[in-house]
């Protein structure tokens, strides 16, 4: 690290460069305006890209230093100090164990690989190597999901009783969606299960605590897809291309008993024509009940008092003391959006780095998720309920 400004620099490298790179690297590029004072600035070093121009694009628009096709030159790279690691599912466990054991600390988005043991070997990695690992669970990181923990904490609406958590989207929905890595089984691992569902997993864990058991179904409702002709970026359409089947999960529900007592519904869609990005809970408690809806980010539906029947819901709107909201806005009601979620997830990464100690989501949770997703996929495969 070399001083800057009388702050550290940190050397930090993207590898893969589709949507969710442009993301991790527009959050490293907006820290210094939203939280001035982190103790390192971070210093756009390398990216990677197999595509073959893409990378070289990426560091036109946003100030790389280098440019690479193989993400293996950012493992050896001595000026790349951490790593975002945005590339395919199928990637995660060869690319994060790789940069742990070359001394890179690890941003990785979720699920982290294919399976409980991906998870569990970039998780070991990261341990033996004294690196720092931050795991893309972005949605815990909205101010007001913060706030609905806190009064979750402090009682406000009793013991929790049951919880509904959702995750439906259309980006799947068109039939002539493209055939890409997310829907084949070896590449993509499971489908919305990972994709959607462990966010859903990770909130429900980080406002209720463990699972204890679960017992799950899953559908898959276009079976077929027309293989792109080239790369492709986010969920970019195919038509007329071979056509090959989609091997993973459109949809996905499981049935959990929370080791508090409290039951819950975990639901998610990736073909949910109708519903775009309609992520959120509803969660009851004996006297109360907390609402929130990604779409209305900065939002709670709250319903507390001693009523118990015909007892109203507010809406309250989170304001600077809510989590990492005052970074970004002076006054509740201000909206935020998706991007800043990011921006909170790279700032306690950083921060993590600078303290020696984490911030935020971890390896630890990736692995709770992955244990969950399995345990949906063995129910399915059983019709039993499974304990965690």
């Amino acid at each position: 690290m070399v001083t800057n400004n009388d702050r550290a620099t940190l050397g930090v490298a993207v590898a893969g460069f589709g949507w969710m790179g442009r993301v991790h690297t527009q959050a490293y590029a907006r820290l210094r305006h939203h939280y001035p004072n982190l103790p390192l600035v971070p210093e756009l070093v390398a990216v990677a890209d197999e595509v073959p121009g893409r990378a070289d694009d990426a560091a036109g628009q946003f100030g790389f230093a280098d440019a690479v096709r193989d993400w293996r030159e950012l493992a050896a790279n001595p000026a790349v100090q951490a790593v975002s690691i945005t590339a395919p599912n199928f990637l995660h466990r060869e690319i994060g164990v790789a940069m742990a054991q070359a001394g890179k600390h690890i941003w990785i988005e979720k699920p982290v690989g294919l399976s409980t043991a991906d998870a569990q070997a970039v998780a070991d990695a990261v341990a033996v190597a004294g690196v720092q690992g931050a795991v893309g669970f972005n949605y815990r990181n909205a101010p007001a999901v913060e706030a609905a923990r806190d009064l979750i904490a402090a009682g406000e609406i009793g013991a929790v009783t049951h919880v509904r958590v959702r995750f439906f989207s259309d980006y799947a929905a068109h039939p002539d969606g493209g055939l890409t890595w997310r829907y084949e089984q070896a590449r993509g691992g499971s489908g919305v299960l990972g994709d959607l569902a462990s966010h859903g997993v990770d909130l429900a864990r980080y406002l209720l605590g463990e699972i204890d058991s679960l017992v799950a179904d899953t559908a898959i409702f276009v079976p077929e897809r027309a293989r792109p002709a080239g790369a492709t970026t986010a969920h970019a359409r195919a038509t007329g291309g071979e056509l090959g089947p989609v091997e993973n999960d459109d949809y996905a529900s499981a049935l959990v008993r929370f080791a508090s007592g409290a039951r819950g519904v975990l639901e998610a869609s990736r073909v949910a024509v109708g519903d775009q990005n309609a992520y959120g809970f509803e969660i009851h408690g004996t006297k109360g009940a907390v609402h929130w809806d990604f779409r209305r980010l900065g939002e709670l539906g709250l319903s507390t008092g001693t009523a118990y029947q015909d007892q109203p819901v507010s809406t309250v709107y989170v304001a600077p003391g809510a989590g990492e909201y005052a970074a970004f806005q002076p006054g509740a009601a201000n909206a935020m959006g998706y991007d800043d979620l990011k921006v909170i997830e790279a700032a306690r990464f950083v921060r993590s780095i600078a303290e020696g100690q984490p911030h935020g989501a971890t390896l630890a949770d990736a692995v709770h998720s992955a244990q969950a997703l399995d345990a949906m996929l063995a129910s399915v495969e059983t019709g039993a309920w499974v304990r965690l």
